[in-house]
């Protein structure tokens, strides 16, 4: 267990590399390079109706890395005392979050794809769902 809890100002916006081509632009992640943890799981949601807002949940070991591969969106970042929102809507510009942190996805833009990378495998017994949960986790 980490004793030293992250906060939102631990979330990091980190800019990946891009190749400019005449074809178009070509943006790449290297496992152990470009990001603070080891990618073990991709994914990504699509096909988001403008309004609707996905995540609101934490992990307790999971680093993630969003992407907005495709349109853009807002992630809302809460620590359990301070709250940011980060607006990710450039494909060469991903978002940290650390373990500890309740992360939530709003405000889509049509035909937004939200990629993530994860650190682990997908465990359920890893997440955080319930906000009052949450709350008690932090102060442990």
């Amino acid at each position: 267990m980490n004793t030293k809890r992250a906060t939102v100002y631990d979330c990091s916006l980190i800019e990946l590399p891009k190749k400019n081509f005449p074809e178009g632009n070509l943006t790449y992640v290297y496992n152990g390079l470009h990001l603070p943890f080891d990618i073990k799981r991709v994914f990504y949601s699509y096909d988001i109706p403008g309004g609707e807002s996905r995540g609101a949940h934490a992990h307790k070991q999971c680093h993630q890395f969003l992407v907005a591969a495709s349109g853009a969106f807002e992630v809302i970042l809460d620590d359990g005392i301070n709250k940011r929102t980060v607006l990710l809507n450039r494909p060469f510009y991903g978002l940290h979050i650390p373990p500890g942190i309740w992360s939530a996805e709003q405000g889509f833009s049509s035909g937004s794809i939200c990629l993530v990378l994860a650190s682990h495998g997908y465990e359920e017994a890893d997440y955080i769902r319930d906000y009052e949960e949450f709350q008690k986790y932090i102060k442990e």
